[in-house]
């Protein structure tokens, strides 16, 4: 190994330190995905009012969080992430964080289903250069051992903007659609459930600026080719896939469906409160939001926790065991808890269901991260987006809307039709991983050789 040219100016700095500002790096992203899935998830809140004022179907509304936003979020992933490999990936986010901030705002000029649709792409474009490049980031500042629990603090991020969108969002789409329509300046008057989209897309421009705080770090682990380059081509990249493609696709294939409960889940669940409990959507949001938080924060740490412990006791596919209890914790808790009678018998479920859902979120991205080398590392974790997105994010939220259309055809079933989702994805889910194992552990060992 041949350490690589540093891309930051090194400064002396004692190892507590050091621990200390990666630390600080990893909240200063959480707070990135934070917002990320504030402007991803409001959306959710919105159902009942873009469908009076557009006049579209369930199944559209699923379409519209789902495939609007992942096919960009995937597709665009993995030129992105290429360049994450290959330039500053610190700008390359803050630049994003402003694209899809400024997008985000658009939807509140969307004046029909396809110009909304259009602007949810362009989210899409601008999220998609966020996590592969804070995973590669996030892989140099951190040890292979404790890259799991980094990045589970990471993906804390996801727990928080999604119960932001959820308390603040609910209540602030309670507050500004009791009157259907609302003046604004130079804007004049437009559907209240619009501002919603400016009040949450807005304030990603001043983060932006709180990316620029975070120093590029050298990157690690760069070995030399036989032309001394440390810099891959495209073939050698595919090369370094191929030769993984076992456990990088079961990995990729299994939280797929991970992802189509949790998408599922926050696309879907505010609605069934107001349609099957008749709740308000203040109401379901701040109830799921204080409910997820605490148990999803616990779940994350927890799921983090294991992992590290795992790998310290030899156990190298400890990342991909915690994959294991979520999956039967979905089956036990979430799916059921959409079939209760009443909503305190629901919520009571969704507690620890949730805690289940999110153990894994951080540790799959981990052991990823550390079965390939630096130079393909935001690319890899670009193709893992790419295919949980366009499989999990499409498949979650279209697939209840879809079962409401066509299958039930009652609107009140939307509780069934989650649930039905659940149980596939979380079935599955247990299969693929499963499977993975064995595959994974050679890997591992190729890629570090001292764990034998």
């Amino acid at each position: 190994m041949i350490p690589p040219r540093p891309e930051t100016e090194a400064t002396e700095k004692t190892p507590v330190q050091i621990r200390r500002y990666a630390w600080y790096v990893t909240i200063v992203l959480m707070l990135c995905y934070t917002l990320s899935f504030v402007d991803r998830q409001i959306l959710s809140l919105l159902v009942s009012q873009i469908k009076a004022d557009l006049g579209i179907s369930d199944t559209r509304i699923g379409l519209l969080q789902g495939l609007s936003f992942a096919l960009f979020y995937a597709t665009m992933g993995l030129p992105l992430g290429r360049i994450a490999d290959r330039t500053n990936r610190r700008n390359l986010i803050a630049i994003c964080i402003a694209f899809w901030s400024l997008f985000t705002t658009a939807c509140a000029g969307a004046r029909s289903y396809a110009t909304l649709f259009l602007a949810r792409m362009g989210v899409g474009i601008g999220e998609a250069g966020l996590n592969p490049s804070a995973f590669s980031i996030l892989s140099d500042y951190f040890s292979k051992e404790r890259l799991g629990a980094a990045l589970s603090v990471f993906y804390i991020g996801n727990l928080l903007g999604s119960s932001l969108a959820l308390i603040v969002g609910g209540t602030a789409v309670q507050a500004v659609t009791r009157q259907p329509f609302i003046t604004l300046p130079i804007l004049g008057t437009i559907a209240s459930w619009r501002l919603t989209f400016m009040i949450v897309g807005l304030p990603g421009l001043l983060l932006s600026l709180l990316v620029l705080t975070v120093k590029e770090p050298v990157r690690t682990s760069l070995s030399r080719d036989s032309r001394g380059a440390v810099r891959m081509s495209l073939t050698e990249t595919v090369q370094q896939v191929s030769a993984r493609w076992q456990s990088i696709a079961g990995i990729s294939l299994g939280f797929v469906f991970q992802s189509a409960c949790n998408y599922g889940f926050t696309a879907w669940v505010p609605t069934y409160f107001v349609r099957v409990h008749g709740w308000s959507i203040g109401e379901a949001g701040r109830a799921l939001g204080f409910v997820i938080l605490p148990f999803g924060c616990l779940g994350l740490y927890l799921g983090g926790y294991l992992s590290e412990r795992w790998q310290r006791r030899g156990v190298v596919e400890g990342p991909l065991l915690v994959a294991i209890p979520s999956a039967i914790g979905i089956i036990l808790f979430l799916v059921p808890a959409m079939l209760m009678p009443t909503a305190s018998w629901s919520l009571a479920l969704i507690g620890p269901g949730f805690f289940f859902l999110v153990l894994p979120m951080g540790t799959s991205t981990a052991a990823l991260q550390v079965i390939v080398p630096n130079q393909v590392r935001a690319q890899v974790g670009a193709l893992y987006l790419l295919i949980l997105n366009l499989g999990g994010l499409t498949l979650g939220p279209m697939m209840p809307g879809v079962f409401n259309d066509f299958l039930f055809k009652n609107p009140k079933m939307v509780g069934a039709s989650t649930a039905l989702t659940m149980v596939i994805a979380g079935a599955l889910m247990l299969i693929v991983v499963l499977a993975t194992l064995r595959p994974y552990r050679a890997h591992y060992r190729k890629m570090h050789p001292a764990a034998d």
